[in-house]
This record gives C-alpha cells, structure tokens and sequence, in this order.
C-alpha cells in the first residue's frame, strides 16, 4: 500500500516515494526554500541593531528603549524620576550610558510580591482566629494589611476552610484572591484569607446563609422561560443573592419568584402582550399604544408586560362599538 503525506508548504495530501520527502513538487521545495532565506534575512536584520548597540557606551534614548525591549516614553520616564542617569548634550541630544542601564538592574533585584504582602508591621497584636501557637512561630508573625488601614485587625480564614465554605475550587480561590487583592498571609506552608473581604468577594452573609432554596442557571431557565443574560441582567439591577458552589451559579428561587411572577404567569386573568395582539389581530406595538393611551394596568414580568384581561377587553369592546372594528383604519 503506498505511503501518503502532507505536503510542508501547501498541506496537499500526495503519495510520496521516499521517507524523507516533505513537498509534493519542486515548486513548492522550492518556495519552502525562499521562504526559509527569508526568515534567515528577516532575524539577522532585526538582530543586527542590537549586537551594533551592545558594543556602544553611550546610547541615545531610542538605543537604550531597543536594548531593553521597551517603549522610548518609558526611557523617559525612568529618567524623569531619577531613576536612570542621563547627560544633555544640546536640546536635541542627550545620552545615558550602558554601564548605568546596568546598574539599574543591579540596584533594583526582582522580588516577588503576593497579593495582600506588606513590609509594614501593625502596630497592634492581631487579634483573629488563627490559634496564637502558629503565629509564634519564627518569621510567621507579620500580617498583611494591603489595602486596609493600618488600625485595622481582620479575622482570618484557611484556604482549606475558604474552599469548604464558600464551595470554591482551589484554582478559582487563587485567581481570586489574586484578581481582588485579598489580604493573605502564610504560616506554616499554608495560605490564610481575610474572611471579610472573602464574605464580600463570594457574597456569603447573614441574608444568604438564611436561604434554603436555590436555582441552577439552568433550572431557572425552564422555570421561568426566560434566558442566561436576563437572569443576569436581573440579578444585577435587582440585587437578587446568588452563590458560585464548584463552578456553578445558583440564584436564590424567593427572590426571583418576586421579579418573573410564576404565579401571574399561571393565572387566567392576564394576558401577555402577545396573546393580547394575536386575539384581537393586531401587532404588538398597537397593543403597546392603547395600553399606554387608556392607561391600562400592566405589571412587567421579567422581560414580558401582562395586562389585565377585564380592562382590555372592555376597552376593545368600546372600540368596536365606537368604529366597528378593533383598529382605527
């Protein structure tokens, strides 16, 4: 059976006649070829600027932004704040010098900064619930108070305990914690959280820890006919609680029962817009119209308007009393 391959340049499927063939024709070996030259020339001229600035001892403001594989304004700025010494020569020119680029990197050594991390010690004891023989031990007494004021003593949380509380995984626990700038610490291999922030971050209070019944996305969908982005829309505008437990949204069933009325929905004394216009043969925007010119009752659930059946059909019988016919012709 003879042997198939993809052609390297073209990606056409052709039968090849050796194990070392790449290219279904010459032309295409051919136009690998050039491109191959190309990518050759295009590397050594954007390396060549660099290798000429590498043996200079002064550069100019645009030379010394290619060596470091930055902007030029950024050049500036470190320059603007004394950061970087830099020599005017005219009011056109002005120079640093490699040797202080270099100085730079080995004054200001990289270290690595966690979210919530802070030199600055409080001034006061901490008093949280992490017991006193953890935070006794050598190097695990400094608290973090990033983003609080410096007075304030914060009750602290495992991630263990964050994870079994709040029903987080342990990835979405650190991407937020990161993300928001939680106050963490750690002692003894593990990290501990600010309870408050993590009660503002994951929406658990007093309120929501009373609920009992909850709705998946996708229950709620069903339930209520409606859709994703409403349901979000709602939960925002209306401040509806919700949780995230192991990657779902739960949204709580009382407080949406309030704003998408199955109840109303149920019963026999509305109609919705649409059932109002296909019954009396008219579209909905005339529906809209008279509801608003007669100033009938309407009550918005979710995304649709219910109107009362007894005050609209008393008004279309008015109308076709009056013009003998639903609509004005």
């Amino acid at each position: 059976m003879p042997k198939t391959r993809k052609c390297a340049c073209c990606g056409k499927v052709f039968t090849t006649n050796s194990g070392m063939q790449k290219y279904c024709s010459e032309e295409c070996a051919t136009a690998a070829k050039e491109s191959k030259k190309k990518r050759q020339k295009d590397f050594l001229r954007a390396v060549e600027p660099v290798l000429e600035i590498q043996q200079q001892e002064y550069l100019t403001f645009s030379k010394a932004a290619i060596l470091l594989g930055c902007t030029r304004q950024y050049i500036y700025k470190l320059v603007d704040q004394g950061k970087l010494p830099a020599t005017r020569l005219s009011s056109r020119m002005a120079l640093v010098r490699k040797s202080d680029i270099e100085r730079l990197f080995a004054l200001n050594p990289y270290h690595r900064v966690l979210p919530g991390a802070s030199s600055k010690k409080p001034n006061k004891k901490p008093s949280h619930s992490l017991s006193s023989s953890l935070l006794s031990k050598k190097g695990n007494n400094h608290i973090p108070e990033i983003g609080m004021r410096s007075s304030e003593l914060l009750d602290f949380i495992s991630g263990e305990d964050v994870m079994a509380t709040y029903k987080v995984k342990k990835s979405w626990l650190y991407a937020s914690a990161k993300r928001n700038n939680i106050p963490m610490c750690k002692i003894a291999g593990k990290n501990y959280y600010s309870r408050k922030h993590m009660d503002a971050l994951f929406g658990v209070t007093a309120e929501i820890e009373a609920l009992t019944e909850w709705l998946t996305t996708e229950e709620a969908e069903v339930l209520y006919s409606t859709t994703k982005e409403s349901l979000r829309t709602q939960a925002y505008r209306r401040h509806i609680p919700t949780k995230r437990e192991y990657g779902k949204t739960y949204y709580s069933k009382i407080h949406l029962d309030e704003v998408y009325h199955p109840d109303l929905k149920a019963s026999d004394a509305y109609y919705t817009t649409a059932e109002a216009a296909e019954k009396y043969g008219m579209t909905k925007s005339n529906i809209c119209m008279i509801v608003k010119t007669n100033n009938l009752t309407k009550v918005k659930v979710g995304v649709r308007n219910l109107i009362v059946k007894e005050e609209i059909e008393k008004v279309m019988a008015d109308r076709l009393a009056q013009f003998g016919s639903y609509r004005i012709l």
